[in-house]
């Protein structure tokens, strides 16, 4: 999809769409060779660098359903990439861990997401680049401390 200089009168929510429909397309073929699907992605990513979160933690950073989320789980850990056990401190809860072979996975797959997302804004200088990310995460950052809900 070319860009043309009409692009920039769009409101914000018609430039996310497109472009979060390119960025979808191409980072779905990066997913399947790695066996994921993007939401068991999305549910991984955050467990990295994580001595292990409950489920309950791992919806709210997922964003996801926790009904739908323990499906994703089951699937995850007969796979080998995570683990859940007890929390001893609280038996109700089950903490969620990545294992090695979760953590390669993850790094993998975010190594190679990385390296698309950098050719996709290969347009713009490596500064604004950075620029481009650190006001994105600013921007939510913002709306969370507002008590937006959606951020």
């Amino acid at each position: 999809m070319a860009a043309t200089d009409e692009d920039a009168e769009d409101d914000l929510g018609a430039l996310f769409s497109r472009l979060l429909q390119v960025v979808g397309d191409r980072e779905e073929p990066i997913l399947a060779a790695h066996g994921l699907t993007m939401w068991e992605y999305v549910i991984l990513v955050p467990l990295l660098g994580q001595p292990g979160l409950s489920q309950k933690e791992l919806a709210a950073r997922s964003r996801r359903d926790p009904t739908r989320l323990i499906g994703n789980l089951d699937a995850l850990e007969e796979r080998g990439l995570i683990t859940r056990a007890v929390d001893a401190a609280d038996r109700r809860r089950r903490m969620v861990q990545l294992t090695g072979s979760g953590r390669e996975v993850v790094r993998d797959t975010r190594r190679q997401i990385r390296a698309m997302e950098a050719d996709l804004l290969a347009v713009l200088p490596p500064g604004e680049q950075a620029a481009l990310r650190q006001n994105l995460a600013a921007t939510l950052r913002s709306l969370r401390e507002r008590g937006s809900d959606q951020a």
